[in-house]
């Protein structure tokens, strides 16, 4: 399978114009999804003497990619064991059961199979065995370390059709993974959403985009011009600090400050969600994922497969699946036509679904909702881990940006941990 990567950037058509900045701010946070509010939120915490701005071209937050993914809490199964992805997960899954818990913010942590056909023993075999190396990573509570970061227990078909008496007599055994869970995402951004409205040097501003970003000749940083709503013109400011978390746009906020052959690739891949009602399901209380395809042209490290989720009133639903898209020109946005939901995928969902709990009804699956991932590579490119990219304004020390690439899954998971990570470590000075 190809599809083509965008290398467009911001402003491309030149329709905006240089302005002079009319006001200045210290961190300027570009993108309220999860991980934007989660990193203005921890500047605000960090530096109260400092003023945040958070701008997001949406009206309200997480419009994106947070608001369009499974909820899940990720244990930190799945990813090479020296990347960011597994460092953040476990760390991240910490902080945010830990923040749950004391912002009353509903979550469960419903625990995970992850279930295996003979031909698939060896897959979750080797998860289970790197999941009893994974260390601690850095910064965590001391007290915990004394225990496995990442426990997981090798159980058999017989074993797991105890716990879920629904699934498939093909299953000779599973991965159980007790530290994964769900959490409401939405609330979980109104806290952090709450926690930046509530100190005094932060500012959340919204239906705001940025339209152009240059460096600053006379002082440290770069002149970024927003626009608001419907306005023609925009507004400019000095950033001194600039942080870009725009998920699916952030290279695009990127490759405006880049050479055109040093451009960063937007890769754009639809994952879609069905409801369920109906017979097959009557027994489930747990998350339930069969292995990812692997081999040669899969797609193990793009997306794990067809999965069953719950969400916190119990309902049940499948998904995401995979599903590339070709971008038709050079708008960046282009991947909002293919937000609406439709059946075209629900046979190949059905199809995946039997694999593992076979009394599922092919008429008891409905479309649901979509998501993309934001993707740095296309298809068939392997691993890619998380990617933090530093620019200076002036090519040295003075005037930084931080540009998040690729925040996908398990973002939501990470999302506190890369805030710790962006604020304390790359910003503060600390160990990273």
């Amino acid at each position: 399978m190809q599809a083509k990567g965008l290398r467009v950037a911001l402003n491309a058509s030149r329709q905006f114009k240089f302005k002079s900045p009319e006001g200045s701010v210290d961190h300027l946070v570009i993108g309220g999804g999860v991980v934007g509010l989660a990193v203005a939120q921890r500047l605000g915490q960090r530096f109260p003497d400092k003023s945040t701005y958070l701008v997001e071209r949406h009206h309200i937050a997480g419009e994106e990619t947070s608001a369009r993914n499974s909820e899940v809490i990720h244990a930190g199964l799945y990813y090479p064991p020296d990347s960011l992805k597994t460092r953040f997960c476990l760390r991240g899954r910490h902080l945010l059961y830990d923040r749950c818990r004391t912002h009353n913010i509903p979550y469960k942590k419903t625990g995970k199979l992850v279930v295996a056909r003979e031909e698939q023993r060896p897959y979750i075999e080797s998860l289970h065995a790197k999941a009893q190396r994974l260390q601690w990573p850095p910064r965590s509570d001391p007290s915990s370390t004394h225990s496995l970061a990442c426990p997981t227990k090798l159980i058999s078909g017989d074993k797991a059709r105890e716990l879920e008496p629904d699934l498939h007599p093909d299953i000779v055994a599973a991965l159980w993974s007790p530290e994964t869970g769900i959490v409401d995402s939405h609330t979980l951004m109104e806290s952090l959403e709450k926690d930046i409205m509530e100190t005094e040097s932060s500012e959340l501003v919204y239906s705001t985009r940025v339209v152009r970003i240059d460096q600053s000749k006379e002082h440290p940083g770069w002149i970024v011009q927003l626009v608001t709503g419907e306005a023609e013109e925009g507004d400019a400011l000095l950033a001194r600090t600039v942080i870009n978390c725009a998920g699916l746009s952030a290279p695009l906020i990127l490759n405006a400050i880049l050479p055109d052959e040093q451009r960063i690739p937007m890769f754009f891949a639809r994952g879609s969600y069905a409801s369920y009602s109906g017979p097959g399901v009557k027994h489930v209380s747990h998350l339930i994922y069969p292995c990812p395809l692997v081999g040669k042209d899969k797609h193990a490290f793009h997306s794990l497969g067809t999965h069953l989720t719950l969400d916190l009133q119990g309902k049940i639903r499948f998904g995401p699946d995979l599903d590339w898209l070709d971008p038709p020109g050079e708008d960046p946005d282009f991947w909002q036509m293919h937000l609406i939901p439709d059946d075209s995928r629900i046979k190949q969902m059905y199809d995946a679904v039997q694999q593992y709990l076979p009394d599922v009804a092919l008429e008891g699956l409905q479309p649901d909702y979509c998501g993309v991932r934001p993707k740095i590579v296309g298809p068939g490119a392997g691993f890619q881990d998380f990617v933090f990219r530093r620019d200076r304004a002036d090519g040295q020390k003075e005037g930084e940006m931080i540009s998040l690439l690729g925040i996908e899954s398990p973002g939501l998971t990470s999302s506190l941990a890369i805030a710790e990570y962006v604020v304390d470590d790359m910003m503060a000075g600390g160990y990273a």
